[in-house]
């Protein structure tokens, strides 16, 4: 993506949603059209075999068709780093030729730096997150490494979009989370995918 494009993306963000892309956070400003879905039944939490990844991947894809997704999808992932400078080396991984682990790797490949959000009282996280973004074609070849990684805590923060950004999908490592462009869309979606629904009152 160009800096044209990243500043278009952000033009668009600030019209359409304001705030940051915080998936936490448009739960808590979007509660009307925010629903969350179980990625596995009986809301267990992390995949097991491949068969179990294999239904961790259809339910996203089928969320993902439902919400109208295109040809086009922009992936957004945090990493962090530290407040000035590169990202610093895991400590578990001292090796300068090794892949750093807190910047986009095989999971999220050709994403560019975009946002970085600082944190505040409210946050989640004391050090800078910093967004970085691709657009890729949808298809399995380019979503399914995303959502893998998320669901192996590689990638965290996730957002999933279409470049005009009219919904929102934020795949975590148990499921994933809803910003339908309407309340009737969200309650459709409720209706058509209960089964996925967490029994929590909350809804989380």
């Amino acid at each position: 993506m160009t800096e044209g494009d990243l500043a278009g993306l952000t033009a668009v963000w600030r019209a359409r949603w304001g705030g940051s892309p915080v998936g936490y956070e448009l739960r808590e400003r979007f509660a009307d059209r925010w629903v969350r879905f179980h990625s596995l039944p009986e809301s267990k939490r992390y995949a097991e075999t491949e068969a179990e990844y294999g239904v961790v991947l259809d339910r996203h894809r089928t969320l993902l068709r439902a919400l109208g997704v295109e040809d086009r999808l922009c992936l957004i992932a945090g990493y962090f780093e530290e407040a000035e400078g590169p990202a610093s080396p895991h400590p578990d991984h001292p090796d300068p030729d090794r892949p750093d682990p807190d910047r986009p790797g095989p999971d999220h490949p050709g994403a560019v730096p975009w946002l970085t959000v600082m944190p505040d009282e409210r946050s989640f996280f004391e050090i800078p997150l910093k967004l970085y973004v691709s657009e890729v074609v949808y298809g399995s070849a380019t979503l399914d490494p995303f959502l893998r990684g998320v669901a192996d805590e590689r990638l965290g923060h996730a957002i999933i979009s279409p470049p005009d950004l009219r919904w929102l999908y934020h795949p975590y490592d148990g499921g994933g989370d809803v910003i339908a462009a309407t309340v009737r869309e969200r309650d459709a979606l409720k209706s058509r995918y209960a089964s996925w629904l967490s029994e929590h009152p909350s809804g989380l």
